[in-house]
């Protein structure tokens, strides 16, 4: 409990960044269209924000609203994102895709980490689609760069998962469990207690930093009062 929380905050451009730096956040997630739930930004957007503010960046690579990848065309097209953001200076990563019968799709995940070659990447809440969390997790063991899994334990948010979140905190020795738990999605500050209680130090936020909605941008007061619940105060 004396390690300070991570707290993560979405970020749609340079405005969104300014705030949530100044509100206490430790890193941003890069996503276009919350639309549908967090698409890959331009180059230029990134950019703008690498250069506007000093945090670490992790940059969605999702081209298309759902959790799977598509067709070869549409797996190319991601990985020639991936391969433009790298040369833009890009080095930490979020994505995940899932099969037809809710199973990881290894291969697809598996080219993309080799288009990042070793950059830090988190597996994002594909996770609460899967058809089996504990097979994920076992299959995804081991490759490389893999350091977190946002996850709200369950598709439907924190509130109904967070049981499987706390019994994953507990296996966090156990293979496949020892990535970072980054909890978000319906997350609100009275999950918090518990979730330090048991362990879990990182926290994404994304509406939650926005009280007029996704209209508006990041609120500095809002990711403020996060990292004061977060550090205790």
């Amino acid at each position: 409990m004396s390690q300070r929380a991570v707290l993560e905050v979405i970020a749609l451009g340079v405005e969104d960044a300014v705030a949530a730096r100044d509100g206490g956040a430790d890193r941003l997630e890069l996503v276009t269209d919350m639309a549908a739930d967090g698409l890959t930004p331009d180059v230029a957007t990134f950019a703008g924000i690498r250069d506007a503010v000093d945090l670490p960046l992790r940059v969605m690579l999702r081209l298309t609203d759902g959790f799977t990848a598509g067709d070869a065309w549409a797996v190319d097209a991601l990985l020639r994102a991936a391969r433009e953001l790298r040369g833009a200076g890009a080095d930490e990563f979020v994505f995940g895709f899932l099969g037809i019968e809710g199973a990881v799709d290894f291969p697809v995940v598996e080219q993309i980490v080799a288009e990042l070659d070793g950059c830090r990447w988190t597996f994002h809440r594909a996770i609460d689609r899967a058809a089996d969390r504990d097979a994920l997790r076992k299959e995804l063991h081991g490759l490389p760069g893999l350091d977190t899994y946002l996850t709200a334990g369950s598709a439907a948010g924190v509130d109904d998962g967070l049981p499987t979140l706390l019994a994953e905190a507990a296996r966090c020795e156990e293979p496949g469990y020892e990535q970072r738990l980054l909890v978000g999605g319906g997350l609100r500050l009275e999950h918090v207690p518990r979730l330090r209680a048991a362990g879990v130090d990182a926290f994404h936020i994304g509406g939650a930093a926005r009280p007029g909605g996704w209209g508006q941008p990041v609120s500095v007061g809002a990711v403020a009062e996060w990292r004061g619940v977060l550090d205790g105060g």
